[in-house]
């Protein structure tokens, strides 16, 4: 019985041994790598560079009081559509207290030289009836009279300008008023009734009152790394890609590259500018986020495979053109190819190769040589 035992535990360890030595074998064995198979076909090869950016209408106007008061009632709102001379917003005037002062003054002075003046009026006026003084004695007297009566006139609607910002004769061009310059849409209202306001001078922007803008008028902003910005020219075709609409597309014209580059996180950046072609269908909010891709070189119908597929070594390229379709393993041919345009997936090729030739690609599996 113990010799039995003796003989099955050789037995075991032999058997665990011969494995032992076959697997380490077996993995010594060189395997079969089986390759894509890419065929060459015709194409189209662009390379493009991208832009990011935003749209925003072209001019976007700043709608500022030309007087100074308190915003008494806001008719416009951010959205509303408007034409030129539509009113946003009405000014209620606080006069100085010295202005009104001398204001209420200077009438009050041209009411008494106006009482003054044509007591002296009718006086010429009777004695000219009578024959007693000349036609020239009479002329003077009623000039007189008419500069004092414009004089009343003036003072008051200086007084009506001063207290309430318009006169009965300027009602129609009353600053009190704001309206827009152009035709668009209000982008913005940062006031609201109640608001102070200060007038744009000389030594002040004035306080907005709204933004306008044509939304018609559509324009891409953006900025362009130094390395690519050498390469493009007033007058490109652009494609925009507006992160909010999607599956949608615009055409655009490049029409502005800055002539100074700017610092970003260690890049120099260039900010271009491309005019927007929006379709009326299509709305578009101002500040839209945006890619702008610009075709920078395109080959069209010309034969192209993966770059993947090909073996770069020094100065030259090169492909591993299938022998047989049929033969296992597979098996290549070291192919030399000239090569032009890349999009970074696909890559022109000039010469080498001809359309419909078969060629490796990547590596999709790996299987042990079959004994």
């Amino acid at each position: 019985m113990k010799k039995f035992f003796k003989i099955l535990a050789l037995v075991l360890v032999a058997i665990i041994v011969l494995y032992t030595f076959y697997w380490l074998w077996q993995k010594s064995q060189p395997q079969e790598v089986v390759y894509e198979i890419t065929t060459v076909d015709t194409g189209n090869v662009q390379n493009t560079s991208v832009a990011t950016g935003k749209v925003s209408p072209r001019d976007e106007i700043l709608i500022k009081p030309q007087i100074s008061g308190i915003i008494s009632e806001v008719l416009k709102e951010a959205g509303d559509i408007v034409k030129n001379g539509d009113i946003i917003a009405t000014v209620k005037v606080i006069p100085e207290m010295s202005q009104l002062n001398s204001a209420e003054s200077r009438v009050r002075v041209a009411k008494i030289n106006y009482n003054q003046v044509k007591a002296e009026y009718d006086r010429q006026k009777q004695l000219f009836g009578n024959g007693v003084i000349a036609k020239e004695e009479m002329d003077k007297a009623e000039a007189d009279f008419k500069k004092a009566d414009e004089e009343v006139q003036n003072s008051q609607d200086n007084l009506d300008i001063v207290k309430n910002g318009m006169s009965k004769a300027t009602a129609q061009f009353s600053n009190t008023q704001i309206r827009s310059t152009i035709d668009g849409m209000v982008l913005d209202v940062p006031i609201k009734a109640g608001n102070s306001v200060i007038q744009a001078n000389t030594f002040n922007d004035g306080t907005t009152i709204a933004t306008v803008a044509n939304m018609n008028d559509m324009i891409f902003i953006g900025k362009i790394d130094e390395t690519e910005v050498g390469r493009i020219h007033v007058g490109m075709p652009i494609t925009l890609s507006v992160g909010a609409i999607e599956n949608k597309k615009f055409d655009a014209v490049l029409e502005y590259i800055s002539p100074k580059g700017v610092e970003e996180n260690g890049a120099i950046l260039f900010e271009i500018k491309a005019a927007a072609n929006v379709p009326d269908s299509v709305v578009i909010r101002a500040g839209y986020s945006a890619n702008a891709e610009i075709v920078l070189a395109r080959s069209e119908n010309v034969l192209t495979i993966p770059e993947s597929a090909v073996t770069f070594s020094k100065d030259s390229a090169f492909v591993y053109v299938l022998k047989d379709t049929i033969s296992q393993p597979q098996q290549f041919e070291k192919t030399l190819i000239k090569i032009g345009l890349s999009d970074g997936i696909n890559v022109e090729v000039k010469s080498g190769i001809e359309k419909g030739m078969k060629i490796r690609g990547n590596e999709i599996s790996d299987k042990p040589k079959a004994n």
